[in-house]
């Protein structure tokens, strides 16, 4: 009553762990393939924002006898390219101002941390302490990410 080795169905213990490490090998190389593209495409997603944003507060300059948005008293940046204003740069009730909006949507978050606000200064050098969103040079327009991270081409988010 012997049972014959060939009548036998199914796999050997070794033959499963061969299958298991080979599959660990692929998933070694091919996971980091993954991260390495999402960080990429954060960074094109980061560089695409600050080129709208950048363009919009061109845009209002333009059309405001080349005064800076979020300059006006009581209006911020995100109003001022989200919203009409009139030549002073004063948000209009019911967007039935002659100028704007600049964004079309809401202000848009930043990829790096997906915060949307924005920290208005005099200067655009990341502050210690707070360093997510935005940052905005209120005396010469310069629109930065408000962080020290790194994208994935090596510099960082801030001087992009």
């Amino acid at each position: 009553m012997s049972m014959n080795r060939k009548n036998q169905q199914g796999f050997t213990l070794v033959e499963l762990l061969i299958v298991v490490i080979i599959l660990g090998i692929l998933a070694a190389v091919v996971i980091p393939q993954f991260n390495s593209a999402a960080n990429e495409s954060r960074e094109a997603a980061v560089t695409s924002n600050l080129a709208t944003i950048r363009q919009a507060i061109e845009m209002y300059k333009v059309q405001h006898n080349d005064e800076l948005p979020g300059n006006a008293t009581g209006v911020t940046l995100e109003q001022a390219l989200t919203q009409t204003t009139d030549l002073a740069g004063a948000v209009v009730a019911n967007n039935a101002g002659p100028f704007g909006p600049y964004l079309r949507n809401s202000f848009p978050a930043s990829p790096v941390d997906g915060v949307n606000t924005v920290t208005s200064a005099a200067t655009t050098t990341a502050a210690t302490g707070e360093t997510t969103g935005w940052m905005y040079n209120t005396a010469t327009g310069e629109f930065r990410c408000h962080t020290t991270d790194l994208a994935a081409s090596g510099v960082a988010y801030n001087t992009l």
